[in-house]
């Protein structure tokens, strides 16, 4: 899963605890990053929102190591075994703790201006951060809502490693989080934009908040983003792991065929289907092959073999409720891109359009005159040995199709603005060719 930001991250994140609207929550978001996806989980909840405000207390000579934390109304948390390992005194932590109070307070002033923090007393409190990493501040922020008084604890984040539960413990009474991907290295990587929030948005978001009852409040420009679901696709005897996502008014769903043994957590492949999710377009990102199946190298360059998954996937697809009366389309990369274009060209495939990404539609060889979709081929300029495949691929096409050169691109695309380029090209493809299937007729 890709967040084009943190409030897109907030709307998703709010998508899933609908469930507690209604009940009697506060919304505390971490500062700062954590605070504009508590805004839009409070906003959607009809929750209140306030910051948990929580101050690492880091050994003396070793800031980085903490030893305590500290937050609002005196909450004091000790992490006694790092005390004595570090053989800090007592004035030492006096010292530090006083530090760090005085720059807990200062926030608290600067962010609330004078108003009171949201009492919890008997109250569940949702914890929200823009992510986790080591878990550290999440446990503090936990514990000190339950020393505020907080009758329940949850915490809930985009994104974080798969062992965040674990490392939780007890301090949260539930975890939500929508993305534990198996390449964790920081919360930043699942964001297209993760710059830094800094206090004026913080005091930004706290305000409109508090400026009136939250179903009145106006939210920030920007689309109704869909529900999306874990799905368990099925090819033939397999079940493959996918995420589904169509926007409600949604004019067609692209499935996207990964190539060289990425995944449905590929980031660039998400990044894009981010991108045709504002744009009203569905997706289906998903594995086509097993976790056993990676493992051999062959699997990856079997045209046929994921061209059948790919086939098998647009059958089970057809098949769910929220793509009925919709057109398919196939985004394609690497070898995941001859897949597509192998699979589009079975008789009665009904595709309506096709893009490739840096993809190898030469791998699709003979199927290639037999494909009828309108298919668009993007190479980068600098990746010189694949844009001359494609154009030798686009000479073999039937069908309508164009060749897309984005100019100082390689092959993955890493060149900056150069996936934004993709992504709007594949965004007005799909749009120009994909109009609403014909519904069913129902026999009487």
């Amino acid at each position: 899963m890709f967040f084009v930001d943190r409030r897109d991250a907030g709307r998703r994140l709010a998508s899933r605890l609908k469930q507690l609207r209604g009940s009697d929550i506060v919304v505390l978001g971490l500062p700062r990053g954590g605070v504009p996806v508590a805004e839009e989980v409070a906003r959607v909840l009809g929750a209140p929102l306030d910051v948990c405000l929580v101050r690492k207390l880091g050994v003396p000579f070793q800031p980085e190591v903490a030893m305590g934390a500290i937050g609002e109304g005196g909450v004091r948390l000790f992490n006694d075994e790092v005390v004595r390992a570090a053989g800090v005194t007592p004035d030492e932590l006096a010292a530090v703790e006083a530090r760090e109070r005085k720059v807990l307070e200062s926030r608290a002033l600067r962010y609330r201006g004078g108003r009171e923090p949201v009492r919890l007393d008997g109250r569940t409190a949702l914890v929200v951060d823009d992510g986790v990493a080591t878990g550290a501040t999440a446990r503090a922020a936990c514990r000190i809502a339950r020393a505020r008084g907080a009758a329940r604890v949850v915490l809930a984040v985009p994104v974080a490693p798969r062992d965040c539960a674990a490392r939780l413990g007890s301090d949260a009474d539930e975890l939500v989080c929508l993305h534990t991907p198996y390449d964790f290295y920081a919360v930043g990587q699942s964001y297209a934009d993760f710059s830094q929030v800094d206090d004026d948005e913080v005091v930004a978001c706290l305000e409109a908040a508090s400026s009136g009852p939250v179903s009145t409040r106006r939210t920030p420009p920007g689309p109704a983003w869909p529900e999306d679901r874990e799905a368990d696709v099925r090819a033939g005897p397999l079940m493959l792991r996918g995420r589904l996502t169509v926007p409600e008014s949604a004019i067609g769903v692209v499935l996207f065929a990964h190539g060289s043994g990425s995944s449905r957590h590929s980031p660039r492949n998400q990044y894009v289907a981010a991108g045709l999710n504002r744009a009203g377009l569905g997706t289906l990102l998903f594995d086509l092959l097993t976790e056993e199946e990676e493992t051999d190298r062959a699997n990856v360059f079997d045209t046929g073999l994921l061209a059948r998954r790919l086939a098998d996937a647009t059958a089970w697809l057809r098949e769910q409720p929220e793509a009925q009366g919709l057109a398919f389309g196939y985004f394609g990369a690497s070898t995941g891109a001859a897949a597509a274009l192998w699979a589009a060209a079975e008789p009665d495939a009904r595709i309506a359009a096709v893009v490739s990404r840096g993809g190898r539609p030469d791998l699709a060889g003979p199927r290639l005159p037999s494909v009828t979709a309108p298919t668009l081929l993007i190479v980068g300029g600098d990746d010189r040995l694949v844009l001359d495949l494609n154009r030798q691929a686009q000479a073999r096409l039937r069908c309508e199709s164009e060749l897309a050169v984005v100019p100082g691109a390689t092959h993955l695309f890493e060149e900056p603005g150069t996936l934004d380029e993709v992504t709007d090209l594949a965004r007005r493809w799909f749009a120009d060719h994909m109009a609403p299937a014909a519904r069913p007729t129902p026999r009487f």
